[in-house]
């Protein structure tokens, strides 16, 4: 009997221990998939997207943004010239597309769950990021349910 405890135990750390990874991964992509999402919202409504004017919307340092953004141009995300404004790479496009969408489907799952948007909006910047694949599915298959 003891030996079944144990077994169950291992494997509920386990499975507990590969939930935590799995945020983990999640955070570490969390603020790259923020900023690529803000810089392409940026440009299609302002038609740039400044460092300054970056690190305005997020109530963030100019400095700290700054140091952000020379990242995501190490990995290839934006293109920066001096005194020019950002631009998303295709690379970028791409990864900013699908967090939007990400974001949508989950605001809109909440939205149909009966949430007031400014609910809804506040817990899927939370959600969209450490949300699977199949539950992403999930929610795009209640939301045509439920329009």
């Amino acid at each position: 009997m003891a030996i079944f405890i144990y077994g169950n135990l291992y494997y509920f750390m386990l499975f507990i221990s590969m939930s935590f990874s799995k945020v983990r991964n999640a955070h570490k992509t969390e603020n790259t998939e923020d900023y690529l999402e803000l810089i392409s919202e940026m440009h299609n409504l302002n038609g740039e997207a400044r460092i300054v004017d970056i690190a305005k919307r997020l109530g963030i340092a100019q400095a700290t943004a700054n140091k952000t953004i020379k990242r995501l141009q190490n990995q290839g995300f934006v293109n920066k010239e001096p005194y020019r404004s950002l631009f998303l790479t295709l690379k970028g496009q791409k990864i900013a597309s699908f967090s939007k969408k990400r974001h949508i489907t989950v605001y809109n799952f909440l939205i149909n769950l009966g949430l007031d948007p400014k609910t809804a909006e506040a817990d899927s910047e939370g959600i969209e990021h450490h949300v699977s694949e199949k539950t992403l599915k999930k929610m795009e298959r209640f939301n045509k349910k439920n329009k």
